[in-house]
């Protein structure tokens, strides 16, 4: 019977989660600085070789299948069940702790779908803006180690997802929420809550704040220290920052920003975490500044080409976390959005949920595979690669090896149709002379340059495949 009540939930609640999806963007910052460590720059330099990760929301909200963390937020353009009180509503997503047991977690099944697709680096959840832990803190009690979890020996999810991805040969990054909801020292049940921030003035009780501070400090302590290896602190929830980092752009995220620091002592963290983790890069979103080691920009792609370090972190289906009945974007869509990222400087960072029993749907599975079938063949143009003098040609794009020594382009075909027997750009043209391979199969391509226009005829084998989401070709 619960479980009907929570697909009926759910499934009364997918507007509201594509609807939240649209209204709680991160946008990319407006600069950009450099770091200066050395170990710092080289981990950086290597991140902006692997080009493709994956982002994994996973935690109360799967129990449901709700968007992640907001319908417990009090703003105005939040929807939720209209038949309980928002102090109900509260306690009724708070208590999916003591039911959240998810029995088959398999993240082995996540890191082998993550390689298959391609993908060289994890980002992973430890805690979302809800403030449920899915790792053995000993700050909080609210942790997936403290329900009906507890006494599985992988409990401590966070070690095993990250041990699993690391077998796996992937660069490991940690998603950490500034914000707990949960946090009696962030929303404190004396008030009410009326938006994402504090419930209270720091000003005013500056042992609350400083008490939550210490609180961040140790729960990321123990992630940089008893979890191995990590490469990424990833920081989610940038409207806690210091004041005078809030912008015209920040105040128009919806939520009132309050007129003094939200601020929890970055460069203290940062300078803990890298001891632990040296040459960690710490991804501040949206705070710009020397804890930005590179953009993350949500759910869309940049109009142009950038020269620093960034990311767009776009979902696989339209929520961020597993919601049921799905409509996840295809293959053919990710790899042109891959295409067009790397083309223009970034990475991409793709979203999936695991279910609440701790497995990947099979539909994203498949998905993965077959975006992955692409990249085994054509990965050249994407890994390692840089911004090209060239951007694009239409719905051609080009890249570069790092040495410049070899050009790339990628020609994305429409969905749906066949490969054509002739493509052609215009730009970025060949040296007089270049040898000119069709990546996928390695032969070498006839090509002519008429004006500034490049024509290429593919082997008549190859112009008989059917359909192909993008031909990818080196000079």
């Amino acid at each position: 019977m619960k479980r009907i009540v929570y697909l009926l939930l759910a499934l009364a609640l997918i507007p509201v989660a594509l609807c939240a999806q649209e209204n709680n963007l991160h946008h990319q910052s407006s600069t950009y600085q450099w770091p200066t460590d050395p170990q710092v720059k080289d981990k950086l330099d290597n991140w902006q070789d692997q080009k493709f990760g994956v982002l994994i929301h996973w935690g109360l909200y799967a129990v449901p299948g709700i968007i992640e963390s907001w319908q417990i937020c009090s703003e105005p353009w939040i929807e939720r069940d209209s038949t309980m009180t928002y102090d109900e509503y509260k306690k009724w997503y708070w208590d999916f702790s003591k039911v959240f047991n998810p029995v088959k977690f398999n993240p082995e099944q996540w890191a082998q779908a993550a390689k298959d697709a391609g993908m060289k680096y994890v980002v992973f959840t430890t805690k979302h803006h809800d403030g449920f832990c899915m790792f053995d803190t000993k700050q909080t009690d609210f942790k997936i180690t403290n329900g009906p979890f507890a006494s599985n020996p992988r409990a401590d999810v966070a070690k095993y997802v990250f041990h699993a991805f690391r077998d796996q040969g992937f660069m490991i990054g940690a998603y950490f929420s500034k914000p707990d909801w949960h946090s009696q020292d962030f929303w404190w049940s004396k008030y009410a809550t009326p938006d994402r921030n504090t419930n209270y003035d720091i000003r005013k009780y500056p042992w609350k704040w400083n008490r939550f501070k210490q609180f961040t400090y140790n729960q990321i302590s123990e992630l940089m220290n008893n979890y191995g290896s990590i490469d990424l602190l990833w920081l989610d929830g940038g409207w806690v920052r210091p004041l005078e980092t809030v912008t015209d752009e920040v105040r128009s995220w919806g939520a009132a920003i309050p007129a003094w620091n939200q601020e929890v002592d970055i460069p203290r963290i940062a300078a803990m975490a890298r001891k632990a983790q040296p040459g960690l890069l710490v991804v501040d979103r949206t705070v710009a500044g020397p804890y930005e080691n590179y953009q993350t920009p949500e759910q869309t792609i940049p109009d142009k080409a950038l020269d620093h370090p960034w990311e767009s972190c776009i979902t696989l289906g339209n929520a961020w976390g597993w919601v049921p009945n799905e409509q996840y974007k295809s293959p053919t869509k990710v790899i042109h959005k891959l295409i067009e990222i790397v083309a223009k400087g970034g990475s991409l960072l793709l979203g999936v949920g695991p279910r609440a029993d701790g497995t990947v749907e099979l539909a994203e599975v498949k998905i993965l595979k077959q975006i992955g079938d692409w990249m085994k063949i054509n990965g050249q143009a994407i890994y390692g690669t840089r911004i090209s003098s060239v951007l694009r040609d239409g719905n051609t794009f080009f890249t570069q090896s790092k040495d410049g020594k070899t050009q790339y382009a990628l020609v994305c075909l429409p969905e749906g149709q066949s490969v054509p027997k002739t493509v052609e750009w215009k730009g970025n043209l060949p040296k007089k002379g270049a040898k000119m391979i069709l990546i996928s199969s390695g032969t070498k391509v006839k090509w002519t340059v008429v004006g500034n226009t490049v024509k290429v005829t593919l082997p008549a084998s190859f112009s008989k495949k059917g359909e192909y989401p993008a031909l990818a070709f080196a000079f």
